[in-house]
């Protein structure tokens, strides 16, 4: 299977695991009208402690140390035992990180998990008013969330130097993207150090009318032509006068870069396997990346499309090291970094784009070629 380069960096098809995402549970204690859990019927339920230890095991010997992300479909600060993961992942040496609602971050469980050795922690927020917040995530509360991460960098500042990193993730649709520009307030509020922002995945046909990449999900690899020529542009100040400029250029260059980095291209990237990320779920099995935990359905540039969720293994009946060198998970990995997929995004006009089971170029499951994530359209901490 192949050995580690000249930089000493195995590929990631081989490599190992360097980010696990862990669904301590699928449970959720809101609804967002964003959710993939309007579209599923899967059963709920929370990680064992057996699971994730040995979750934990199997990732102790890897240098360098990976990192646990404590995310996936459910908040992970349901799970009764999260503490206890934290540091336990702490305790053998590997790096810990949290994707949170954070209503239920109160001082005292965010004392016990800064404590416990917790490295970072993002916070879900899709509106920068009370009023977009609101109807994004019925239910929930923003002063009560920006509260309860203000008590978290507060306490963990006498423990590290510099104190854990606190981001935040917002999900951008028609009806909130507005209010982008009002995150900057809310991130000095609570110290963010960063600020990711993704699209939108409709699950709902309500939904679907709520994207912004129209145009921006069908974008191929052009290198300019003498009727489509490409743009470079330089490092620039944007303001009021350079602001409107840019954004027309933006809008009809078919070939354009900033910095010598393409724009318009990397259009098959898993930012998973490049990553050598995997994830697993509460029942403890493993999948290549987070959209592939569990089946369900969505709105791929309008049309329906029922995701398989991808089991390449379970633990603790077998390690992460025996799954990740599996042969069939190797070969998944080289057709991915590879990405000899069509491109059904383009096109989507036959059946087998109504499921992500098979594809025109007699790919084995999972097919990639609608993934929005390769795309660059949708993006995960």
């Amino acid at each position: 299977m192949g050995g580690e380069n000249d930089s000493g960096t195995a590929p990631p098809s081989v490599g190992r695991p360097r980010k696990v995402y862990v669904e301590p549970t699928n449970r959720c204690n809101l609804t967002c009208r964003t959710c993939m859990r309007r579209a599923w019927d899967e059963p709920e339920g929370v990680m064992e402690w057996a699971t994730f230890a040995a979750v934990v095991d199997g990732l102790r010997p890897l240098e360098p140390a990976a990192t646990i992300s404590f995310a996936g479909l459910g908040e992970p600060l349901l799970h009764d035992r999260l503490v206890d993961m934290v540091a336990l992942a702490r305790e053998a040496g590997l790096r810990t990180e949290m994707v949170t609602n954070a209503l239920l971050l109160d001082r005292e469980l965010g004392r016990a998990l800064v404590a416990a050795g917790l490295d970072q922690v993002v916070v879900s927020i899709d509106g920068s008013s009370a009023e977009t917040f609101d109807a994004v995530r019925p239910g929930a509360s923003l002063e009560r969330v920006l509260a309860n991460v203000e008590a978290l960098d507060d306490h963990s500042r006498p423990y590290y130097q510099p104190p854990l990193t606190i981001g935040i993730e917002f999900v951008a649709m028609r009806s909130n993207v507005r209010e982008l520009p009002g995150l900057w307030s809310l991130a000095m509020r609570i110290h963010a150090a960063f600020i990711i922002v993704t699209n939108l995945l409709p699950h709902t046909a309500e939904m679907a009318a709520e994207t912004l990449y129209d145009r921006s999900a069908t974008a191929t690899d052009h290198q300019g032509s003498a009727w489509l020529p490409r743009w470079s542009l330089p490092r620039m100040d944007v303001d009021d006068e350079t602001g409107p400029v840019l954004l027309k250029v933006a809008r009809h260059a078919a070939a354009l870069s900033f910095l010598d980095l393409d724009l318009s291209g990397r259009t098959s990237h898993c930012p998973f396997v490049h990553a050598g990320a995997l994830a697993v779920a509460w029942d403890g099995t493993v999948s290549p990346c987070p959209p592939l935990l569990h089946s369900h359905r969505c709105l791929v540039m309008g049309r329906e499309k029922k995701v398989h969720r991808c089991v390449l293994g379970h633990v603790p009946d077998r390690t992460l090291a025996e799954i990740w060198r599996d042969p069939d998970y190797v070969a998944l990995r080289e057709r991915v970094l590879a990405f000899d997929f069509p491109p059904c995004t383009d096109c989507g006009s036959c059946d087998l784009a109504e499921s992500n089971q098979e594809d025109c170029f007699g790919n084995p499951f999972p097919v990639c070629g609608d993934c929005l994530w390769a795309r660059g359209i949708l993006r995960c901490p």
